[in-house]
């Protein structure tokens, strides 16, 4: 049978096959989320009252329910190889779900393209992303071509429980719910793991924590999987690192680095959602205020773009030369954090590093700061620090903590320093349309590429593909095209379809 080839409807896609990139080598350290962790100092009754209802992503719930594991629900098909707040939230979460698919064309174009053709017939999909409406449209635009997904949560705070349940109510085995506890949430990652009658051949990850779950506890099943699919630069670090030291047993997409996932995802996502998360928890007023991003890739340039258009004086940390010089030249004065500590009304970090804000600096900033992070990891804020008996906790909001100091003097930390817009808010469909339209394709690519195509290393997204997908996006905006004529083309030595950008351009 034929190779399912997205772009062959179009004459703007008739190209040779998408050619394999050479990937970057990183030297950045594998770094291994911990297996075990210390107990969080809040109890789970208060980590529980995060929302229910998902359209305010801030409301509470007082009602204190017992975790899902201890009780047994089913569909209405009687389907029950699942774990999520409630079942009965599906006919809420649905109407969500088809919202969210008006503004992702792209999806809904494959559906229509190549749900006929089935070109993830026999794929069985292992996901762990964020669970929300927009995700649940690709996990079902996965089914539509031919996929079986098992879904869990990379992040304890951004599962909203009503699209949970509407996946659950339409048949998709999904392991998640709002305010997990760390040991849930490894709990769930298992359970789509190791189910006695169903293993995966398709990973698609988020921050890697399930691709580092089978290497450790089930590495047999690598030799089922066809390839690996990771959107985060905290997962992409991981399988670099594995990749150096021979250990990557599978080949592996690297999506995060496509540039439809940075430059849209990362930096007009960020832009927006910024401000949504920090108004949403806080009603804080940004004109005026001081604020301290650390960070100027692409989500820290959206998040500094996003607080000067509403008057707040923006400071910048960064180690890389480039990113600083690009900081200055935006206008942001840049600093190292202990320059401004004491006065900056909020700190926000967006590095993708470790102990960026560690407890030196918590300690000498000033009554009422707000700290969040933009990262994926809760790791880029020092917590453990924070939990030492002298410092009281008080839970003022879901995901809203107040960290008070024998003096008086409080922080105000936002989501336990875990990724503060789908934490506390939501993000735009359409962004989100891009960057599951990308993860989607590479499924595809992964999973039906000729053996030997591929080897076990990390590859970037072909130039081809990243416009493919911005291509389905153009007619959302009414916008048009133009075309190079034949002379245009031979001139500038490419052909008139695309790719219109060497692969080393930088957009």
């Amino acid at each position: 049978m034929a190779k399912w080839d997205p772009c062959s409807r179009s004459s703007a896609f008739k190209q040779p096959h998408w050619k394999q990139i050479q990937f970057t080598d990183q030297k950045q350290e594998f770094n291994k989320r911990p297996t075990k962790t210390a107990l969080r100092s809040l109890s789970r009754s208060i980590s529980q009252s995060s929302a229910d209802s998902f359209s305010s992503a801030c409301s509470d719930s007082s009602e204190e329910e017992a975790t899902p594991r201890e009780k047994s629900q089913s569909s209405s098909s009687s389907l029950s190889d699942f774990c999520i707040k409630n079942i009965k939230q599906a006919a809420f979460g649905r109407r969500e779900i088809e919202i969210a698919q008006q503004e992702m064309p792209a999806l809904m174009v494959l559906r229509k393209r190549a749900g006929g053709e089935k070109p993830l017939a026999g794929a069985k999909v292992v996901g762990c992303t964020h669970i929300t409406a927009q995700t649940a449209v690709l996990i079902e635009t996965l089914s539509v071509l031919g996929a079986q997904c098992r879904w869990a949560a990379c992040n304890i705070f951004s599962t909203q429980n009503a699209v949970a349940a509407a996946l659950a109510e339409r048949g998709t085995s999904v392991f998640a719910w709002r305010g997990e506890s760390e040991d849930d949430f490894w709990w769930c990652i298992d359970q789509c793991v190791a189910a006695e009658t169903w293993q995966p051949n398709m990973i698609l990850d988020d921050g890697g924590d399930l691709t580092h779950w089978i290497y450790k506890k089930y590495p047999s099943l690598f030799r089922k999987i066809r390839g690996i699919v990771e959107e985060s630069v905290t997962g992409i670090f991981r399988l670099y690192q594995l990749s150096k030291a021979g250990r990557l047993c599978v080949p592996a997409m690297n999506v995060n680095d496509s540039v439809t996932k940075q430059k849209f995802d990362n930096l007009y996502c960020c832009k927006e959602s910024i401000l949504d998360g920090l108004k949403r928890t806080t009603d804080v007023m940004f004109g005026g205020k001081q604020v301290v991003v650390c960070g100027y890739g692409e989500v820290g340039k959206g998040c500094c773009a996003a607080l000067k258009a509403l008057g707040t004086v923006v400071h910048v940390t960064e180690v890389d030369p480039i990113c600083a010089l690009q900081a200055c030249m935006d206008g942001f004065r840049v600093v190292k954090l202990s320059e401004v500590l004491r006065q900056a009304d909020m700190v926000i970090t967006c590095t993708g590093n470790k102990n960026v804000v560690i407890r030196e600096h918590l300690d000498k900033m000033k009554n009422g700061c707000i700290v969040c992070n933009m990262g994926h990891s809760s790791v880029e804020i020092d917590l453990e620090s924070l939990r030492t008996a002298e410092l009281r906790w008080q839970r003022v909001r879901p995901q809203v903590d107040h960290v008070i100091w024998p003096d008086g003097k409080r922080i105000v930390l936002l989501a336990e320093g875990r990724l503060l817009n789908l934490s506390c808010s939501t993000v735009p469909s359409l962004v989100l349309s891009i960057t599951a339209t990308t993860q989607a394709l590479a499924l595809i690519e992964l999973y039906s590429a000729p053996e030997g195509r591929y080897k076990q290393d990390v590859y970037l997204l072909p130039k081809k593909m990243d416009e493919f997908v911005a291509s389905l996006h153009l007619p959302t905006f009414e916008a048009h095209l133009t075309e190079l004529t034949e002379e245009q083309a031979k001139y500038l030595g490419i052909s008139k379809h695309g790719p219109f950008k060497p692969n080393y351009y930088r957009y």
